[in-house]
C-alpha cells in the first residue's frame, strides 16, 4: 500500500457463499473510485492481492489521463467463474460494496457479466454496467474495443505516417468481448488477423466470422506481424516475450501489459517498436460505464472514446519532445491533473 500509495484494501470473506475478495481503494482525488470487479482462480491469495493492487493503480490514472471525475478502485474474487459464481455470492459481494458508502463503485471486468452486476445491485446503487434493457450501458466491451482501435491507429500514424490499418498483419491475444469486437474492427477495414485464446471453441467461431487466423497460443509471440494486441491478462511484455516479439507497435486491451513499466517500456523504446500506453487506449470501458454513471449516454461515450486517438498522438509527442518513454509521459499527465485538483481541493 505505501509502496503505490493506496488508500485502503478490504479483504471479504464469507463462509455460507464461499466468498473471498478483495477490494483496492488507490486513490478518490478526482472522485468516487471505480473499478471492474475480476473473478479469476488465482494461485494463491498473494497473487490475487498483486493483481487488486496494480489493476486499482491503473484505474486512477486511467480516469485521469481521459478527463473523467471518477478515482481509482479494482475488486478481484477469488475462484473459477464456470463453476463457484452463484446469485448468493455475489450479492454478499454487494453487500461488502455497499459497506464503503459509495467510496468505490464496481462493473463488469474478465470473468464476471451484466447478470452478476444485477446480482450485485440488488444489495448496493454503487454498481454500473447494468443490461441496456435496465437502463444501463450494457456490456463496455464494444465502446472499449473502439477506444483500443482509436489508439491502434493513432500508434498507425505515429510509426508510419498513415494511420490505415489496411493490409497490416496484426495479432489479437485474447479474444473475449473487447477482444472480438477488436478484432472486427480490424478485419472490418482490411487488416489481417491472427488471434489465440485458451478458449478453442470461440477461437474457431471468431475465426470464421471475421475471417481471422488462428495461431496456438504459446505461437503468438513468434508471428512477425505489424502489430502485437495483448487482450487477456497482463504482464505478456517482458523480459523472455521481447526475444521473441517482432512487430512494430504494441496496442491492446489488457491491464498492465508491460511485467515492469520502467525496464520493460525502456527495452521497447530502445528496440523501435511504439508501445501505446494501455491505461489510455484501454479506457473505453471506463467512459463507458462513467455514460451510465453520469447519464450522457452512448453518443457521448463513443466521442469519448473516438478522443483517445487525438490524446494518443499527444503522449507520443511529449515522449519524443523529453526522451521518455510513452508510458512514462503518459504517466506524467495522469499524475500532474491529480496533483492540480488536490491542491486545489486543499486551497478551497
Amino acid at each position: 500500500m505505501a509502496d503505490q500509495s493506496h488508500k485502503s484494501i478490504l479483504f471479504c470473506s464469507d463462509k455460507s457463499t464461499g466468498l473471498k475478495a478483495i477490494i483496492a481503494i488507490h486513490d478518490t482525488t478526482l472522485g468516487p473510485a471505480i473499478g471492474g470487479t475480476r473473478m479469476w482462480n488465482y494461485r494463491s491469495e498473494a497473487d490475487a492481492l498483486d493483481d487488486v493492487l496494480r489493476l486499482s493503480r491503473g484505474m486512477t490514472f486511467k480516469a485521469a489521463i481521459t478527463g473523467l471525475n471518477l478515482g481509482g478502485g479494482k475488486a478481484v474474487i477469488i475462484g473459477d467463474s464456470n463453476k463457484d459464481k452463484s446469485e448468493a455470492l455475489m450479492r454478499r459481494f454487494g453487500k461488502f460494496i455497499n459497506n464503503l458508502n459509495g467510496e468505490f463503485i464496481t462493473s463488469q471486468d474478465v470473468g464476471t457479466n451484466t447478470r452478476d452486476m444485477e446480482y450485485i445491485r440488488m444489495e448496493t446503487p454503487h454498481v454500473a454496467g447494468i443490461a441496456e434493457s435496465l437502463g444501463g450501458s450494457g456490456h463496455t466491451g464494444p465502446i472499449s474495443a473502439y477506444g483500443v482501435y482509436m489508439g491502434m491507429k493513432a500508434s498507425a500514424k505515429e510509426q508510419w505516417g498513415n494511420d490505415s490499418l489496411s493490409g497490416k498483419s496484426i495479432a489479437v491475444q485474447g479474444i473475449g468481448n473487447v477482444g472480438e469486437h477488436l478484432v472486427k474492427y480490424l478485419s472490418d477495414e482490411g487488416a489481417r488477423v491472427y488471434i489465440s485464446d485458451l478458449d478453442e471453441e470461440r477461437l474457431t467461431y471468431v475465426a470464421r466470422k471475421h475471417d481471422a487466423i488462428i495461431v496456438p497460443n504459446h505461437q503468438i509471440y513468434d508471428l512477425d506481424v505489424d502489430i502485437y494486441a495483448p487482450c487477456a491478462l497482463g504482464a505478456t511484455v517482458n523480459t523472455e516475450t521481447l526475444k521473441r516479439l517482432k512487430c512494430s507497435i504494441i496496442a491492446g486491451s489488457a491491464n498492465n501489459q508491460l511485467e515492469d513499466e520502467e525496464v520493460h517500456g525502456q527495452m521497447l523504446m530502445e528496440m523501435g517498436v511504439l508501445y501505446a500506453p494501455d491505461f489510455l487506449i484501454n479506457a473505453g470501458g471506463l467512459i463507458s460505464v462513467n455514460s451510465e454513471i453520469s447519464g450522457v449516454g452512448k453518443k457521448r461515450a463513443m466521442q469519448l472514446a473516438e478522443n483517445i486517438y487525438k490524446v494518443t498522438l499527444d503522449i507520443f509527442r511529449k515522449s519524443k519532445k523529453d526522451q521518455i518513454t510513452p508510458y512514462t509521459a503518459a504517466l506524467k499527465i495522469a499524475e500532474k491533473r491529480i496533483q492540480d485538483i488536490r491542491q486545489l481541493k486543499a486551497n478551497s
